[in-house]
């Protein structure tokens, strides 16, 4: 990099498909007596990390120190509008570390022809560095075949993240930062997910297997509106004044934690790093997070975007890792101020035992086994469909979905026949870029086994399959949308979370009944009801043991509405006004008058 007002030139490649194989595009600044051109360049070096981002429709297409260039740029903007075309695979190509190189990347051609890459590792201090911990393969679940190895943190990597992170948060210039400061820089990066939000679709239906559009439609526009929402949020976080007598003023304020440590799970890897991250930051806090194992790749993706935005170092830092290893540790760490957490219920429990050693602030967002009731007098059409919905979404792999189904024994009949004509119908299991797919395959093969194991448990304890009930004959992860009935209530398919396609549907004869038979169960995340009696869904609401429950819908979330559960399903609240709680701290100050 020169910084002595010589000219300098730089060299990036862009592949964009068939119609221009390569441009190779130099740069010359002169930044001498020229303040302009001086943040240009610094701009540049700030994003030069990334390389050269793929341009998605309908925003500006290329960097903005490549905006005034003429070089057959109406060429490049044009063919770069093409959709993504379906019924195709991502070609990718993995570079692994060199010697003259602290980082590998990825490249990655999507079906359209077009080409991005990224960089690997941990970003830890606004630089992406190599980990020096337990290497680990990240799959493609649709091809069970491997995409690429990583190095994941080590615990001296997690110390090295959470003193970045302690440093910015007490010294650094994010210490400095007004809430309207916080609020202007959250805005910025929620515009750039939008401009993004193609590409971050695609990376995260390959690397989860979800379909494209499901996950464009889902999971892009929850993170752009989450990131929105709580830049709207980041100056509206105010104490009060109590009143308390004439010689005495009192009032509170909102401090933020500090370092928070977070752990996301693999189901809604994008989604679920907004709803960790946005908060957090809205309040003021710095961030170590570590995405799943499974699925890491669009979270360092984000890294790029955190730095073009122009967050300081050390305020986000993602650390690629194993759970035993890289979770551990961060669970572990003395430094750490909060641990926002969602996954399995044991591991909630785990890492709520490690926080106790300096009594960290904690979220855990758990499991669930979630129930949906439909009563007698319920729109059959409505429920089928929301109940349809609530299972299949995701491949089953939601932590909401209501695979628990109690139908009132005058419509049971008619509620069966529909659910499963309806679930053969609209059930297209299919790879993430395969034209009509509506399900993709299980995540891994672990969890691929898991769910298979579970079909044959729940014939071997006397369940009836009416559709599914195997796996699907083709490579990948794939398994049958799977209909069980006359499952005994204490049977392992109904008691325990499966994670899969897979769903019982069961009767019952009176209110109670369906009452006590959805709450019979460790966990208490969500529930769904169906009746056109208000008065009785209000009542069943508030009798169902449950963080959430759904009334007539299933799985109905919104970004502003607190989301979390009950029992072994977790403690605190993501989401909404809530999460602003489980990220600040009350202060009251106390001043004497009398003097």
């Amino acid at each position: 990099m020169c910084l002595d007002g010589r000219k300098e030139e730089r060299k990036v490649k862009l592949s964009v498909g068939k119609h221009l194989k390569l441009c190779v595009l130099i740069i010359r600044i002169t930044s001498t007596g020229n303040p302009a051109l001086h943040r240009m360049r610094q701009s540049q070096s700030q994003r030069l990390i990334g390389a050269f981002r793929l341009a998605r429709p309908g925003v500006a297409q290329q960097p903005r120190h490549f905006s005034t260039r003429t070089h057959n740029s109406s060429k490049i903007a044009a063919h770069l509008r093409e959709p993504l075309t379906k019924g195709c695979r991502p070609n990718l190509c993995y570079q692994p570390f060199s010697s003259t190189a602290r980082m590998s990347t990825l490249s990655l051609k999507l079906p359209n022809g077009q080409q991005y890459e990224q960089p690997l590792g941990l970003f830890i201090n606004n630089e992406f560095v190599e980990g020096r911990g337990e290497k680990f393969d990240v799959l493609d679940p649709a091809l069970d075949k491997k995409i690429l190895t990583l190095a994941g943190a080590s615990p001296d990597d997690v110390d090295n993240a959470v003193k970045a992170a302690r440093e910015a948060f007490e010294t650094g210039p994010w210490a400095d930062f007004t809430g309207k400061d916080r609020s202007n820089i959250l805005w910025k990066l929620a515009r750039i997910l939008k401009r993004e939000e193609k590409l971050l679709a695609a990376i995260d239906a390959y690397d989860l297997g979800k379909p494209f559009e499901a996950t464009l439609a889902g999971d892009l526009d929850e993170t752009v509106n989450v990131f929105e929402y709580y830049a709207g949020w980041a100056d509206k976080i105010d104490g009060k004044t109590i009143d308390t007598s004439p010689d005495k003023l009192a009032y509170t304020v909102q401090e933020p934690l500090g370092v928070c440590a977070q752990i996301i799970p693999w189901n809604f890897p994008i989604m679920m790093l907004a709803w960790k991250v946005a908060p957090a930051l809205a309040c003021g806090n710095v961030v170590v997070l570590k995405p799943a194992e499974q699925t890491p790749l669009s979270a360092m993706y984000f890294c790029t975007l955190i730095k073009e935005a122009g967050f300081p170092p050390g305020v986000v830092n993602i650390i690629p890792g194993l759970g035993n290893i890289t979770g551990k540790a961060l669970a572990e760490h003395m430094d750490v101020d909060k641990i926002a957490f969602t996954g399995s219920t044991a591991t909630g429990k785990s890492i709520m035992r490690s926080a106790a050693a300096n009594l960290k602030n904690i979220t855990l967002e758990c499991g669930g086994k979630s129930p949906l009731i439909v009563f007698e007098d319920a729109e059959l059409k409505n429920a089928v469909q929301w109940a349809h919905g609530g299972i299949m979404d995701n491949s089953g792999q939601v932590c909401t979905s209501t695979s628990r189904i109690y139908v009132h024994e005058k419509v049971y009949d008619d509620f069966l026949k529909t659910f499963v004509e309806f679930t053969e119908k609209n059930s297209t299991v299919g790879a993430p870029f395969d034209e009509g797919a509506t399900h993709g395959p299980q995540v891994s093969k672990a969890q691929y086994d898991k769910v298979l194991q579970y079909l044959e448990k729940g014939k071997s304890e006397g369940a009836k399959v009416l559709t599914g009930g195997a796996k699907v004959d083709r490579d990948g992860y794939f398994v049958q949308p799977t209909v069980f009935v006359d499952a005994k209530e204490g049977s392992q398919i109904i008691k325990e979370e499966i994670f899969g396609p897979v769903v019982t549907i069961s009767k019952f004869s009176s209110d109670a009944e369906a009452i006590a038979m959805a709450n019979d169960t460790e966990y208490g995340l969500a529930a769904a009801l169906f009746t056109e009696k208000i008065s009785r869904a209000h009542k069943v609401a508030r009798k169902l043991k449950a963080g959430m429950v759904w009334i007539n819908s299933s799985g109905d979330s919104h970004y502003g509405i607190p989301f979390g559960g009950a029992k072994s399903s977790g403690i605190g609240r993501e989401l909404g006004s809530y999460a602003l709680d489980a990220y600040t701290q009350t202060k009251a100050i106390h001043v004497n008058l009398a003097v």
